[in-house]
């Protein structure tokens, strides 16, 4: 698909929080997502033409990110001050999978797969730059992220990845054969092999993205990939990412400092498991800015922003 078509916007539902920088969606259409405060929110009702609903199920007492939707009801929580997570979602009881890896604190996780055969993946962004200093990651390009995986009913993870450019949104392939890893800063997705002759290998999956990848999400199946592009390519950022190390770390000492504001340009991706692009949908000036997340119920898209007090609701491409 060379040509993108219009990101169309229904509403935008205020949620009593700042920061759902993910947004997953529910058995039931219901959506979840995590604020700056630490609370883990379900929000119910969202395409509907009554008012959304939204509950507080958990405080994590840190920042959560990534989320990620157990089978026996449970929820991953990648926690940007905590490490890896599991919250109890029927008592709000939070405790701890993950908070260091050899010897090192996770303080950077960002997103988390689970897979059939009970393992977890998940990301750190850096190894540098704290959360509130992300934008300093995507100036200097440090190459500091991970993939991690901890084993099923392990708690010491392992790293399985590194060198990644501000590793963040993850999603399994259909047969789960391999994981898509998004690497901000790189305008690319990275797929890593789990089995077959290339298991524990990575090679590109799909890249020189239009914007840059955040959160990834698959619902069912068979469905697509779907990628949140945060923000657009920057030209001068392209140029600043062929220079010396030195001149992008004063870059970024000097990025960490200026003030930030996101542009009104937002768009989201629909992958295959062959990197093919199934949908780009994009909108200019839009007033919901910084597109983190994306994920899909009941025919819509919801899309989640770190920047923003609530989410939008967008209409769903036809098939």
């Amino acid at each position: 698909m060379d040509r993108p078509t219009v990101l169309v916007p229904r509403q935008h539902v205020a949620i009593g929080g700042h920061g759902p920088e993910d947004v997953v969606a529910d058995a039931r259409g219901r959506v979840l997502t995590g604020v700056d405060d630490g609370r883990i929110l379900r929000i119910d009702g969202l395409t509907g033409p009554a008012a959304a609903r939204v509950e507080v199920l958990a405080e994590t007492g840190g920042r959560p990110l990534g989320l990620e939707l157990l089978p026996d009801g449970d929820l991953l929580v990648c926690d940007a001050e905590r490490g890896l997570l599991r919250v109890g979602l029927d008592d709000g009881v939070v405790r701890v999978l993950a908070d260091s890896v050899a010897g090192e604190r996770l303080r950077f996780c960002s997103n988390a797969v689970a897979l059939c055969d009970g393992s977890v993946y998940f990301t750190v962004s850096s190894r540098r730059y704290p959360l509130a200093h992300w934008i300093g990651e995507v100036v200097e390009r440090t190459g500091t992220g991970r993939l991690l995986r901890l084993p099923p009913g392990g708690d010491t993870p392992e790293v399985v990845l590194e060198g990644l450019q501000f590793a963040n949104g993850l999603a399994p392939a259909a047969d789960e054969s391999f994981l898509v890893v998004a690497e901000t800063s790189a305008y690319r997705l990275t797929r890593f092999w789990l089995t077959g002759p290339r298991a524990g290998h990575a090679e590109p999956f799909a890249e020189d993205l239009p914007g840059m990848p955040d959160n990834l999400w698959r619902g069912r199946g068979d469905g697509p990939i779907w990628v949140a592009l945060a923000g657009p390519r920057v030209p001068p950022l392209n140029l600043l990412h062929r220079t010396p190390p030195a001149v992008r770390r004063a870059a970024a000492r000097a990025a960490v400092r200026a003030p930030y504001r996101p542009t009104g340009t937002i768009g989201v991706l629909a992958l295959d498991d062959d990197g093919r692009t199934v949908h780009h949908l994009t909108r200019r000036g839009s007033r919901f800015r910084m597109v983190t997340s994306v994920c899909e119920t009941d025919g819509h898209l919801i899309l989640g922003s770190i920047w923003e007090r609530g989410v939008a609701v967008c209409e769903r491409p036809a098939k």
